[in-house]
């Protein structure tokens, strides 16, 4: 017998915050049922809920196309908790006022509790907290008092007890606010009276019951990655539909990390459940990309040749006959980012959310399993399948592989000295306000690791320097930053070896330490910053993070540090070695 999913007991109304279902995300946590809906979702379907949460978004609440919610939720007598931009609608609509604050507050702020009232039950009255907005109330609406603030935000906190709405101008969400589960907990239980409902371990007989109502009498083809969410899905697929219904194909892009093809080809081997199989298409990807340099071209066409790739393979078989479809792992954060909501903005195109795959949506000829769930729960699913610890526990690694870790220049440009470091004409993606941005990156000439965090005052420049979204800094190099240029540079094989190169060097070692254990991801990334005899550098960016929703810089201590540094600029071609303190946001975990 199929287990039945309980009722939610809490709605989250998606205003199209980058951070929506990650909020879902946190009560499922709690183990509470929670879902996600669109924000003019009408009252009268939310009425059985026991709480509600409106999001944040990119948007103003006095903006012409601005998500907006229906008003009648505040009649319900249901709890309402509003985030950011849903603190601001609930402001707007409850009589409140709210304006473009003088100063946007980024990245980790502390707020001063000034009434522990139910939302800040058992905590303390300072907390570490992370803002991203431009918006602020300005005034209260009637029934409602200040709960809590910051120097730049006078209502950082606000709720009215009687009625049981409550709004936060912080993201309780994101791990980086210390106590934010606890607040999203006395949200739940203390406000909302929910019950514990929900066991992400006993969904596994659901998804089984969803791929066979998705597949029909059909078989699926996957294209796999090797990575955690497309071989869960394509587990799942087997245990659903039997191994004579399920084929694997694992497509070489001649992106690939060092040893790649070969680890992943022994862990399918090793489930030998179904047939797999592996595709040489290196000369197809590498001669597209050639004279590229824009990160959303390069996206845009590795999805396209995935597609083609893919219909290649299909057409050579018995693929096209109408019996089969494509399985894809695709998991939450690859959606949101890509705008995969109503009102999100696009941060950036994910290589299995480009025209081609949407085709395929179209047409009936997929399923994705994982589309709801976040990372660390596609982790726990794998568990419950059986799945080996060496491919549960590896680090995400992007679908377009190295392309989008290899950075390109269409021209040359000096690096300029600025007030705080040295301007890196390098562009990279950032998400500042639940908005994407594309700038450079400003290097500081010292290096982390030497007793100095440089993370908040990195926080403190991006929320300074509207022209910049990454702040990184000098480990070790050939050269001074003053001798450094940016130059002219593609996706050619000398460059992509030389990161390959780098990024077993950082693996190997970062393993052999057990830092690797203390990181959720340690992207490494190439940059074309250097001399004419050195025209790269290296970036390390050793993120924490729980589904890459957020994310935390996290320092490497200096010995360790500068012997990595040493053995990467060993590496010919490579002129100096920078650290990545950013968090997520302001920038993306990955640099494209």
């Amino acid at each position: 017998m199929n287990e039945s999913l309980p009722a939610p007991q809490v709605t989250v109304l998606d205003t199209g915050g980058q951070y929506c279902h990650l909020i879902a995300r946190r009560i499922r946590e709690l183990h509470v049922h929670a879902e996600v809906r669109p924000p003019a979702t009408p009252a009268c379907e939310l009425a059985e809920r026991k709480g509600i949460v409106i999001s944040g978004g990119p948007s103003s609440v006095y903006d012409a196309n601005s998500p907006q919610i229906d008003p009648r939720i505040f009649e319900l007598g249901i709890p309402v908790l509003g985030i950011c931009y849903g603190l601001h609608l609930m402001a707007h609509h409850l009589g409140g006022e709210v304006r473009k604050a003088g100063v946007g507050e980024f990245g980790l702020a502390w707020i001063e509790i000034v009434e522990p009232e139910a939302l800040f039950a058992g905590l303390e009255a300072r907390q570490r907290v992370w803002m991203s907005h431009r918006d602020a109330v300005e005034k209260l609406p009637p029934g409602f008092r200040i709960l809590a603030r910051t120097p730049e935000s006078p209502v950082a906190a606000m709720g009215d007890p009687v009625r049981r709405f409550y709004g936060v101008q912080f993201h309780p969400e994101v791990v980086h606010t210390v106590h934010g589960r606890q607040v999203l907990a006395n949200f739940v239980f203390e406000v909302c009276r929910c019950d514990k409902d929900w066991d992400p371990g006993h969904q596994i007989s659901a998804l089984e019951e969803q791929i066979r109502g998705v597949v029909g009498d059909r078989s699926v083809l996957f294209f796999l990655s090797g990575g955690v969410d497309s071989t869960v899905a394509y587990t799942l697929s087997i245990r659903a539909l039997g191994p004579e219904r399920v084929h694997g194909t694992y497509v070489d892009t001649g992106l690939m990390r060092e040893g790649e093809t070969e680890f992943v080809s022994r862990i399918f081997e090793s489930l030998a459940a179904s047939s797999f199989e592996v595709v040489d298409a290196a000369g197809e990807f590498l001669g597209r990309l050639k004279g590229v340099t824009d990160p959303e071209e390069k996206r845009r066409i590795i999805g396209e040749e995935f597609v083609e790739v893919q219909e290649r393979i299909l057409e050579r078989g018995h693929y096209l006959d109408g019996h089969w479809i494509l399985g894809q792992g695709t998991i939450y954060p690859d959606t949101i980012e890509s705008g995969g909501t109503q009102h999100a903005d696009v941060i950036k195109t994910h290589h299995n959310r480009v025209p081609g795959i949407q085709l395929l949506i179209e047409q009936n000829r997929l399923v994705e399993p994982l589309a709801s769930f976040y990372k660390d729960e596609v982790r726990e699913i794998g568990r419950a399948l059986g799945l080996p610890e060496e491919l549960l526990e590896r680090h995400p690694f992007p679908g377009p592989g190295l392309a989008i870790r290899c950075l390109c220049s269409e021209r040359d440009e000096p690096v300029e000295r600025a007030e705080e470091g040295w301007i890196l004409p390098v562009h990279s993606v950032g998400v500042q306000g639940d908005s994407r941005s594309y700038r450079p990156a400003l290097a500081l000439d010292r290096c982390p690791g030497s007793g100095e965090d440089l993370r908040d005052f990195a926080t403190r420049v991006i929320n300074r320097i509207p022209n910049i979204n990454r702040v990184v800094a000098r480990v070790a190099s050939h050269h001074p930053l003053a001798d450094m240029c940016v130059s002219r540079s593609e996706l050619s094989p000398d460059r992509l070896a030389r990161l390959r190169r780098a990024d077993a060097i950082v693996r190997r070692r970062t393993h052999e330490s057990g830092f690797d254990r203390r990181v959720w991801q340690f992207p490494v990334v190439l940059i074309p910053v250097g001399t004419a005899e050195r025209p790269d550098s290296v970036v390390l960016r050793p993120v924490h993070s729980v589904d890459g929703m957020t994310a935390q810089a996290v320092l490497m201590e200096e010995e360790p540090l500068q012997e990595l540094a040493r053995e990467i600029l060993a590496v010919e071609g490579i002129d100096a070695v920078f650290y990545d303190l950013t968090h997520k946001p302001p920038a993306t975990i990955e640099w494209e």
